[in-house]
């Protein structure tokens, strides 16, 4: 039943003249585009293809109101850039609607193929103890959690069953090289059924190297395999972030990033950083050490809210606040390297910068939408359970079994792709049709991701106010686009990053 109090409202509110919703005179049409402030003096406008102009305060409330007028000299350079940015037309349809249709598309062709990126997790042992380690590992001697060969098979299987005719295959663990057998038999089962199906395969094995041997070397030259590891900055914070029992982690990843590279190539060797709270007081030094190793890009992280990592609070848990000084203080450092010569790239930088700069897609998981899940990358861990993401895997570490697709060997591509819970994700899985997401102005550099919105905050959707996620993209994202806007040699920069050319 209504209050009464409620009738009463309703019966005295009243609309306004039917003048106050009429749309002022303008001699142009609005087209789709958001707005932020990005500065007391500045704001960025952003149109449905993610193109941006930086204009000064009050520019949005000129452009809407009418008052842009391309006869006055002080508005021509903006009129012509508004026009030709898509942000307003001199018709109601515009001549080029067509080259706009076919950019979004580009921007969107990363669906094209569908599922690019298969993990598989041969073992969950690993001879480290990481605390921030985001599954759970298991101690070396308990060869119960590596995966069979039974699974790999069923794996691959559902691998080739993918459209996209170029596919990533990827080891991961606890420490893959416990298993190197089995890598070795699934790349060798892989080769064959990627000439079946004409297949291009890229492999990629994730070690902390301390296990690496000359013959695991040569077998991945000779297959041309990537390799991916872990460097958290100077021995002090990595060997405390990522513990080996009677032994230097960070001695052990240093000699094996120089062997791998004497051997593979330096292109063919990456480090990623996961950023602790000892992390956060040392950004410069972390960056100092990625170019004394002579790396030429750095992937600055936050920890993930899986596995371990959420048992060890003091160590791991810090707000959205204090990464983003963290991250602030590490480019600054980064961008500075650069100015005096040396080309070092910050690698989430870098893929924000290219939605920023260029109409092609990224390949990055956490910032796509759809979702990266399913339409990119898929995982099969040790024990067969097929997850949506390898944060869903870890989420199931935790037993939380949400995002658990299937099982190898028992249910078909159609069941674990096509099924009842890839149906549910779908819908939670566009930011442009997400509360908080489809009236931003950064929606078209960010992505979404539903597992962290699960973990964090007990929700698909998520709350956009309140979610770290959110927080973290939306101020990186701005502070990109002001640094630019300040320093047109941070912009070269910047652009040399997504061009690879210094």
């Amino acid at each position: 039943m209504i209050p009464t109090s409620a009738i009463t409202n309703m019966q005295s509110r009243k609309f306004k003249e039917v003048e106050h919703y009429q749309s002022p005179s303008r001699d142009y049409f609005l087209l789709p585009f958001k707005f932020h402030r990005i500065s007391v003096e500045k704001e960025v406008i952003v149109n449905e293809v993610g193109d941006f102009l930086v204009v000064p305060t009050g520019t949005t409330t000129r452009i809407v109101a009418g008052e842009i007028n391309s006869g006055s000299v002080s508005d021509q350079e903006l009129y012509a850039d508004l026009i030709a940015n898509f942000f307003i037309s001199e018709s109601a349809l515009p001549d080029l609607i067509e080259v706009l249709a076919t950019r979004y598309r580009t921007k969107k062709s990363f669906l094209d193929y569908f599922t690019s990126l298969h993990i598989f997790v041969m073992s969950l042992r690993c001879e480290h103890t990481c605390h921030y380690c985001q599954v759970s590992r298991v101690t070396s001697d308990k060869n119960k959690y590596d995966m069979s060969r039974l699974h790999i098979e069923a794996g691959i299987r559902l691998m080739m069953k993918s459209p996209n005719p170029h596919v990533t295959m990827e080891f991961q663990g606890g420490e893959a090289l416990l298993a190197f057998e089995n890598i070795v038999y699934a790349v060798e089962k892989a080769k064959i059924e990627a000439e079946k199906y004409e297949k291009k395969i890229t492999y990629v094995v994730c070690t902390n190297l301390a296990l690496l041997t000359d013959e695991m070397l040569l077998y991945f030259h000779e297959n041309k395999m990537l390799i991916s590891t872990s460097l958290d900055g100077p021995s002090f914070i990595h060997n405390k972030n990522r513990h080996k029992p009677n032994a230097s982690s960070h001695q052990l990843a240093v000699e094996g990033i120089k062997r791998c590279r004497e051997i593979l190539g330096s292109e063919h060797v990456s480090a990623l950083v996961t950023t602790t709270t000892l992390s956060l007081e040392y950004p410069e030094e972390i960056v100092d050490e990625y170019v004394a190793l002579a790396f030429r890009n750095i992937f600055l992280r936050p920890i993930s809210p899986y596995g371990f990592a959420t048992r060890n609070k003091d160590r791991n848990k810090y707000e959205a606040e204090k990464f983003l000084e963290f991250y602030k203080k590490a480019l600054g450092r980064i961008i500075q390297y650069n100015m005096d010569g040396y080309f070092i790239r910050e690698d989430y930088a870098s893929i924000i910068l290219k939605k920023l700069l260029t109409p092609f897609p990224v390949g990055y998981v956490d910032l796509q939408s759809p979702a990266g899940l399913v339409n990119n990358v898929i995982v099969f861990n040790y024990d067969g359970a097929v997850y949506a993401s390898d944060e869903a895997r870890m989420l199931a570490e935790m037993n939380d079994f949400t995002f658990k697709l299937g099982t190898l060997g028992e249910n078909t591509y159609e069941e674990i792709f096509y099924g009842n819970k890839v149906a549910a994700l779908s819908e939670v899985m566009t930011n442009e049709s997400l509360p908080g997401c489809s009236e931003c102005a950064f929606q078209a550099y960010c992505g979404v991701d539903p597992v962290f919105n699960h973990a964090t905050q007990g929700d698909l959707i998520g709350h956009r106010p309140t979610s770290s996620f959110c927080q973290r993209n939306m101020e990186i994202i701005r502070y990109l686009i002001a640094l630019m806007d300040k320093d047109k040699k941070i912009e070269k920069i910047f652009r040399s990053w997504i061009t690879g050319k210094s």
